[in-house]
């Protein structure tokens, strides 16, 4: 796996809260969606290679591949969609859980989707693909720990 460029802040807690100031910073949802859009094109070049039904996300109605690497001291994710405001998504779970310790993943709360507001103005089927997202990576922390 390539070198990731996560984590960016030194904790999970660190980056939920950068992910809040930088969204506060945008006045309404067209410009957020933007930004969103803006951080998914900084994802880490994926492999076609691991575009393959083993590394699919399902649960999702875009596209997602995601291949974790690690152990429980640290836990790595390169993740890439087909739809570019998922790819934001992708972008965002990736800055708080990976390179991270299965402990911390399974410690921290995805806080952030309330905060910005993600919450309310995903629809319904991308919210369903973030959260199997988040439990996807979850699942993994909990792999590492046993």
């Amino acid at each position: 796996m390539t070198e990731q460029p996560f984590p960016l802040e030194s904790t999970p807690e660190a980056a939920q809260a950068a992910i809040r100031d930088e969204f506060a910073f945008f006045g309404d949802w067209s410009e957020r969606y933007q930004y969103l859009i803006d951080l998914g094109r900084k994802l880490r070049e994926f492999p076609e290679e691991w575009k393959t039904e083993e590394h699919r996300l399902h649960g999702c109605q875009s596209m997602v591949w995601i291949v974790p690497s690690g152990d429980a001291g640290r836990l790595d994710f390169a993740a890439v969609s087909d739809s570019a405001i998922v790819s934001g998504l992708v972008y965002l779970a990736l800055r708080v859980y990976s390179g991270r310790s299965a402990r911390e993943i399974l410690d921290t709360d995805p806080d952030y989707i309330a905060a910005i507001g993600l919450a309310k103005h995903l629809s319904p089927t991308r919210s369903n693909g973030l959260a199997a997202l988040l439990a996807y990576i979850r699942e993994q922390a909990q792999r590492a720990l046993s």
